[in-house]
This record gives C-alpha cells, structure tokens and sequence, in this order.
C-alpha cells in the first residue's frame, strides 16, 4: 500500500484511544483489537482492494464480513472473519474496503487503513 499524509486528528485519536497506555507491540495490537471489535458493527459487505499472497480474494470480489478473527490471530496484523463463497476464513483487514456502513464502523476501519498505510507495524 502507498503511504499517506499524516493526519494529526487521526494521529491523536489512535494514540489516545487504540494504543493508550501499550508499552509493546503486544498492548499495541491488543488495543487495536479491543477498539475496533468494540467500534465496528458486524456483519457488513466489503470488496478487495488488493490482492495477497495470504488470502484467497482478488482485487474486486465481495465479500460479508462477520466478526473479528480471534484475538491471537492479531497479534501481528488485524484480521476479519469473512463468509465468501460459502466458507468462512479470516483475512487482512486492510485488504478490504467496506461498503455501506455506519460512521463508527467507518471511522475505525479507516484508522486501522490509515495505520497500515502510514508504515506502522504491530511487533
């Protein structure tokens, strides 16, 4: 993914209500998994915006995105339980761009879009 711009609303945001008081990558993803499983509301439609060499989805295909991968699964990078041609499996977060949904739920995906984009890692 290309990097962006910084963005001081989003920065200030991130710090002080995903990665508050994480002393390592561990707090750090565990924060980022706390806030967005407490801010996205699931299920919702999203489509692939790239495709990787870790998830079976194109670029453009649909998909329904049901809850959080558990909690171990994202101690490295963020993933969603997704339901795509009647399997369920997790994928990256940041491979999907969601479609209609409420502004909590966009605002938090987009944070996590915007930590991914701006070169921050989880550990």
């Amino acid at each position: 993914m290309k990097e962006i711009e910084r963005d001081e609303e989003r920065e200030c945001r991130i710090e002080d209500e995903v990665i508050v008081d994480a002393y390592g990558p561990e707090e750090q993803a565990l924060g980022w998994y706390y806030y967005l499983e407490g801010k996205i509301t699931f299920p919702f439609s999203a489509c692939c915006i790239e495709a990787r060499s870790i998830s079976p989805l194109k670029k453009g295909e649909k998909v329904s995105v049901i809850k959080m991968a558990p909690e171990d699964d994202c101690m490295h990078e963020m993933f969603v339980i997704v339901e795509w041609q009647s399997r369920s499996f997790g994928v990256p977060l940041a491979q999907l761009e969601p479609v209609d949904i409420d502004g909590r739920t966009e605002e938090a995906i987009a944070d996590w879009h915007y930590w991914v984009k701006r070169g921050y890692q989880l550990g």
